[in-house]
Order: C-alpha cells, then structure tokens, then sequence
C-alpha cells in the first residue's frame, strides 16, 4: 500500500510538471511492460540531434545533410579525412548506416576536416541571426568567384519562406547566400 501510495504521489508531481509520458512509465514497472507501442511519444529530431545522432555513430565532420520527409540524409567525412558515411537518422533518432567507403585523397577534406566552424555551429549561427527551422546544411569549399569555405544553411522560416545563408567556415559570420531563389534582395543584414 505505501509503495502504490508513494509511486502515486511520484506520478502526480511528474504531471504538474508536464511529464506524462514519464509519468505514465512511473507507474510501475509491470503498467510500462503492457503498455502498447502507440502510447511512446514520437520524437522529432531536428538537423542538429540528426547531425549529433550521425556523429555518435560516425566520429567525425558533417559535411552535409537534410531531410526527405520523415528521415535525415547525413554525410559523414572521418577525422582521417579519407573515410566518409552516408547514414540516415530517423525522427526518433535511430541511425542507419547506408554506405562506407574510402577516399584516398585526403587533401580533398582538408578543409571541412580542419575548418574552425563545425556544420552545428554553422547552424546556430544561422538560427541566431534568422530564426525558423533548418532544413538543410552542404559544405562549400569550391573556390568559385574567390569564395571562401563555407557552409551553406537552409533556413525555413515560421511563415513558410525558405531562405539561403551562407556562414563562413572560419569565423562564423552569417550573409544571405547570392544562388537563394527565394530571397528578393529586401534582407541586407549580413551579420
């Protein structure tokens, strides 16, 4: 009787404090066993868990990633800067590796191996200075009109819009990328 009286008690602070799912998995253990799979609370992971997720499972630098529907798309260059992963991570964080393979040019890495800002950080960066939900993260090294390596962030905003920004991969500074499609020239300012 005390432990039924206790774990009620554990039960209905957990509540006040929002905690259903928790609370219902304190009821006891024998209430957790039978209780149906659809009564688990689904976890949407957002680009960074997808990014965290992968790198659990895959040491190493995101060189790229987004979301098709329900899964993450993330690719994954070792710290050697010669193996690289395709792995996919699910709305509940589970990864599935999809290829793994060699590269023996190393010097082709490099720079996303060495770069000071990681794809996360690249992504916090792009969220401080424009707010929503990013949908996709690709490394750019390619020396094309003098550019700098950098990261380029896909950002979807509350209402919908979906803008381009390019973060530098050496401090972090944040600009409206010039190939965004969906940019009519009104946001100039490149944090």
């Amino acid at each position: 009787m005390k432990r039924n009286l206790y774990v009620s008690a554990a039960a209905s602070v957990v509540l006040l404090a929002g905690g259903t799912a928790v609370a219902a998995a304190a009821t006891g253990a024998d209430t957790a066993r039978t209780a149906p799979a659809s009564a688990v609370a689904r976890v949407d992971v957002d680009a960074g868990g997808a990014a965290a997720a992968a790198l659990k499972h895959f040491p190493g630098v995101v060189e790229s990633l987004d979301q098709d529907g329900a899964i993450w798309h993330v690719n994954v260059i070792g710290k050697d800067g010669v193996t690289n992963s395709e792995l996919e991570v699910s709305t509940t964080g589970a990864v599935t590796e999809r290829n793994k393979d060699r590269d023996d040019n190393a010097a082709e890495n490099a720079r996303l191996v060495g770069a000071k800002i990681t794809a996360a950080a690249a992504m916090k960066a792009a969220l401080a200075a424009h707010p929503g939900t990013v949908v996709s993260v690709d490394w750019d090294d390619d020396d094309e009109n003098g550019a700098a390596p950098h990261w380029n962030i896909e950002v979807k905003a509350a209402d919908g819009k979906t803008s381009n920004y390019d973060v530098s991969a050496t401090d972090g500074k944040v600009t409206v990328s010039s190939d965004d499609g969906d940019d009519d020239g009104s946001d100039n300012d490149n944090n």
